[in-house]
């Protein structure tokens, strides 16, 4: 069967790079694909082509995905077009599931049966529990438990050694190098392996036993690779050992949509391919047909800022439509009830989209008290069990219940009582002892100096003040009148989870019912029924990748939040500190490019680095000529402050004159043309390279020193050419 007749039979109509995809079937090749290319629809095709039109067997093809679900979707999509018998003789296989096979070879073959594989949580948590208690001196709570377990899996996917491991420790604030040895010993011990040993174990029999890789490398002439932007360092490792030196490998990815750093998603690879494999093709799928006109072109230049990707320029195939919507808002907090009259109306498939799953609590606390239908996807329980939850829910119940010293031994050294460990436990005795509050205790002891006990009066007052506000005020009052604040500074923490906690506050009137209300809350988000009909879903936007929905609300968009660091000279940045940028950048691409017809953002009174770089006329829109107030419920948590615009510049939108419509087209297209790293020439001091700009300044590196510019100055003046 030629070309024409296999893509008339199948029906199957492509474009023209597409094609050229499907037909690239020798050597290696490296498809980079935008967002709503179309890029399963030209796996599935490629792989009918191997077979229909160049006679390769199925059973040598190997095709490569990310999930279990994928590899399912990918087996149905290709039964639709091919039928269930030629499917059933091809492998589909997660990259894990490739590895277990790896190792049940090389089990026969040496004769030697291999560890056992942990699948029950419970078994592997318990081992992790008792290590991280030994080493902590604290019991781990779920968070805990969950925060561990992503840092080993990090150190075996991206093969750290010792000394890297060992540089986790400082950074993370916690003993990970002792844990994480501990852990393996104890693994080894029981004879039993994780799901990351288990590729860990693969790579070093592939890499010491020639035999057994040569085994695979002759059952697998012919390696495809779905979502390989995803892929870690010892998954691009395992799979540069399987193909052959310049053998027929198809890795299919974006780097632009590398978003899970956290899983040690290795983007460096794509990157790096050509380099790595000499007689490399790289194919380029760049016509979005998903988004309409206006979204592509925004995601577009927002996207090419990144300097860690290949040159690639995203189109749209529909006609531009709606405009991208910036609704403003008084206040952080007022996106809820705006988001839950949207959902009482919803007709359409409209998804929310956040950073963390903690960000749409709020919002899932108004919709059950209003009882609107949702869905949501992929809930997260963590939040519950982190320690500032966990400690503002204690501070609380010690108000309650000013007798507990359990409760009080867990929280005396996070709030203003200047108490050692040794005091704390003996007044500790003496309540019980005499049947008194615990801070009377320490007020009455005189053994401890004057200066701690005024500041134990001073809490006990507090706390007996907390018993007559609601949970929003009592929040307030411990963070920022007992000390806790101070504490959270001093462990360098950010305390967005303040401001989740006060939102959920305001919808109640007791501490009780704020106690009562976040137990409700979590048995809630555990038990909801994902099958829900609603079309109205709530997503983090790592779980929204690869969907797509009629309308996308991005939810909190502000520096500090989305995102978390805000850069200011992007020239000073280190190598991992760009990395981790780059990637936030591209969590907020993935986001916008998830709209089919209508995206909207929300903008409040904080500064949004990310919606003044998207849009940047309407962003302008909303500057005000003060800084920005406090939410009720605190400010946003910063790393970097960026610098707060004072006034509208000269270009603001406010006027609707054409004249300064057409200085509001022209400014815009001279800011475009500017980015980090960019060479440009001053009509005084030469050529130089853009090392830093915002909108009211530039920092242009000469030869002889930086210089500083105001952006009206250059603009006004004609100074710049580009």
């Amino acid at each position: 069967m030629n070309s024409k007749e296999f893509f008339e039979k199948y029906k199957i109509e492509l474009n023209e790079q597409q094609r050229e995809a499907v037909e690239s079937i020798y050597g290696p090749t490296l498809l980079l694909a935008v967002p709503g290319s179309g890029k399963t629809t030209v796996l599935v095709a490629r792989l009918g082509y191997m077979l229909f039109c160049c006679g390769i067997q199925p059973e040598k093809i190997l095709t490569l995905t990310y999930t279990k679900m994928a590899t399912q979707d990918m087996a149905h999509r290709f039964s639709s077009y091919f039928g269930k018998e030629m499917a059933s003789k091809l492998e589909f296989r997660t990259i894990n599931g490739i590895c277990a096979k790896v190792i049940q070879y090389a089990g026969k073959e040496i004769g030697k049966a291999p560890f056992e594989l942990i699948k029950d949580e419970k078994l592997s948590n318990g081992i992790l529990s008792a290590i991280y208690q030994k080493h902590t001196g604290d019991y781990p709570t779920e968070s805990d438990l969950k925060g561990v377990r992503g840092l080993i899996t990090y150190i075996k996917n991206m093969l750290l050694s010792e000394k890297e491991i060992k540089e986790l420790d400082k950074k993370e604030n916690l003993p990970v190098s002792d844990i994480y040895k501990e852990y393996c010993t104890e693994l080894k011990s029981r004879s039993l392996m994780d799901f990351d040993d288990q590729m860990v174990y693969s790579y070093a029999l592939l890499k010491k036993k020639p035999e057994i890789l040569h085994h695979f490398q002759e059952q697998f002439e012919y390696i495809c690779v779905d979502e390989a932007q995803d892929t870690s360092k010892i998954q691009h490792a395992i799979i540069a050992l399987l193909v052959k030196p310049n053998g027929n490998l198809f890795m299919v990815g974006d780097e632009d949509q590398s978003i899970y750093g956290f899983r040690a998603a290795y983007p460096e690879a794509l990157l790096d391919f050509k380099k790595d494999h000499t007689k490399a093709k790289i194919l380029l799928m760049e016509k979005n047909f998903r988004s309409n006109g206006n979204i592509v072109a925004a995601a577009d230049t927002f996207i090419q800022k990144n300097k860690m990707r290949h040159a690639k320029h995203m189109v749209a195939a529909r006609n531009e439509s709606s405009e991208i919507k910036l609704i403003p808002l008084k206040n952080r907090e007022y996106q809820y009830e705006a988001l839950a009259k949207v959902a009482e109306t919803c007709k359409v498939s409209t998804a929310v989209l956040y950073r963390d799953n903690e960000s749409v609590l709020p919002l899932v606390n108004l919709l059950e008290k209003k009882q609107i239908p949702y869905k949501i996807k992929n809930a997260d329980l963590t939040f519950f069990s982190h320690r500032i939850v966990l400690d503002v829910q204690n501070i609380i119940k010690f108000a309650l219940n000013p007798y507990d010293t359990e409760l009080f031994m867990m929280i005396y050294y996070k709030m203003k009582t200047y108490l050692n460990k040794a005091a704390a436990t003996k007044i500790c005795s003496i309540s019980q002892a005499r049947h008194i509050p615990v801070l009377e205790a320490a007020i009455l002891e005189e053994e401890i100096p004057e200066n701690t006990r005024k500041n134990c009066k001073t809490l006990k007052t507090h706390l007996e003040r907390m018993l007559s506000e609601n949970g929003e005020k009592a929040i307030h009052r411990l963070v920022h009148s007992m000390g806790y604040g101070e504490y959270l500074d001093k462990q360098n923490v950010n305390d967005n989870k303040i401001f989740i906690l006060k939102a959920i506050a305001s919808q109640e009137t007791t501490l009780y019912g704020f106690i009562d209300r976040l137990a409700e809350l979590a048995q809630i988000i555990k038990e909801k029924e994902s099958g829900t009909n609603s079309k109205f879903i709530l997503s983090t936007i790592h779980s929204s990748k690869g969907l797509e929905y009629d309308t996308v609300y991005l939810m909190d968009i502000c520096d500090g939040i989305f995102p978390e660091n805000v850069i200011t000279n992007l020239g000073e940045l280190s190598l991992p500190e760009r990395k981790e940028y780059e990637e936030e950048r591209r969590l907020f691409y993935v986001g916008i490019t998830r709209a089919k017809n209508s995206l909207c953002i929300f903008k409040s009174d904080k500064p949004s680095s990310f919606c003044r770089e998207l849009l940047p006329i309407q962003y302008e829109e909303f500057i005000v000529k003060r800084e920005p107030t406090a939410s009720k419920f605190g400010a946003v948590p910063k790393k970097r402050s960026a610098k707060v615009v004072s006034e509208k510049p000269f270009y603001s939108s406010s006027s609707h004159s054409k004249n300064n419509s057409d200085n509001l087209e022209k400014y815009q297209q001279f800011c475009s043309r500017l980015s980090y790293e960019k060479t440009v020439v001053h009509k005084t001091f030469g050529t130089g390279e853009v090392l830093a700009l915002d909108l009211e300044y530039i920092t242009i590196r000469f030869a002889d020193q930086k210089r500083k510019f105001s952006m009206k100055s250059l603009y006004e003046r004609e100074h710049l050419e580009m």
